[in-house]
């Protein structure tokens, strides 16, 4: 990890933690599912001006467009349709958070279902630690302690769920250049919810809509859509995926930051005891740190 990449990697994390902030501000006014669909296409718009820009094809083939609509589902309509509706009854701290457990979720689907990854017993830890958080977080509101609805949570976790099947399916576009696979799958959930998009257009007023609303859409698909994917696969090339993966774990304190300073957010003792459980789990899953006493233990 160079200077250039951790610089990267905060830029990165500071981007995906106001996207949140971003998201709270818009679906405020712009419907939940209707301001998905603004994100995706100006984004995918964005990415296939870039993609022209750099002399890349974008592959318009119907056996291309398979993979691309299922990505898209799956990585885009879905977990950013669950986490806007969520966000219409949640604070952007609270959901950000719920969405960190996204790795745990990853590793569940690709070693337990699919068999793609190993088990280690520091992995199951991991797994059972980011779990407890997720129930810490969750058992304010069903004990009835906090006003969070259970139901809003619930999306969250659902978007998680649909990114960590996500991870698993994105091994079908290695063959395309990380670029074409993000406008792909940009493309493709534009596409799916241009029809969910038509259905709630009347119940937006653009001409009403305050200046702060049109920037958050800006911000949420110029910059923390196509910019960030720019960004992430940059990452990717020069730090590996390992090295980028800890963007995850310092998401939802940029959010927790802007959310309470600039949208004057609280967060309970039980969900930041949450937060601490699934970020230590994070780290026991990631592996590092155990690596890193292992090494400096005498021979």
């Amino acid at each position: 990890m160079t200077l250039i990449n951790w610089a990267l990697l905060f830029l990165l994390a500071t981007i995906w933690g106001c996207s949140f902030i971003f998201a709270k501000v818009a679906v405020a006014v712009i419907p939940p599912l209707l301001l998905v669909f603004f994100r995706v296409a100006i984004a995918g718009i964005v990415l296939h001006l870039v993609l022209r820009l750099k002399g890349q094809r974008f592959p318009w083939t119907r056996q291309a467009f398979g993979p691309f609509l299922m990505m898209g589902l799956l990585n885009n309509a879905i977990p950013f349709s669950l986490l806007f509706v969520g966000q219409t009854a949640l604070s952007a701290s609270l959901a950000s958070i719920l969405n960190a457990s996204t790795p745990i979720f990853t590793f569940v689907i690709a070693a337990v279902w699919l068999k793609q990854e190993t088990t280690h017993l520091h992995r199951v830890a991991g797994v059972l630690l980011g779990f407890a958080g997720v129930a810490a977080l969750l058992s304010s509101s069903l004990a009835g302690l906090a006003h969070d609805p259970v139901w809003a949570q619930l999306a969250c976790l659902g978007a998680a769920l649909s990114y960590g099947f996500a991870a698993s399916y994105a091994r079908r576009l290695r063959h395309h250049t990380p670029l074409v696979a993000a406008a792909g799958q940009l493309t493709g959930s534009s596409l799916l919810m241009l029809p969910v998009a038509l259905v709630f257009i009347g119940a937006w007023s653009p001409l009403e809509t305050p200046w702060t609303v049109w920037a958050s859409l800006i911000g949420l698909s110029v910059v923390a859509t196509a910019g960030a994917y720019l960004i992430y696969f940059r990452l990717l090339a020069s730090a590996g995926a390992t090295n980028a993966s800890v963007v995850t774990m310092i998401v939802p304190a940029v959010a927790m930051i802007f959310g309470i300073t600039l949208l004057g957010e609280a967060l309970t003792l039980t969900q930041v005891a949450g937060l601490g459980l699934l970020l230590f789990g994070l780290l026991i899953l990631d592996g590092r740190i155990l690596r890193s006493f292992k090494a400096s233990e005498p021979a």
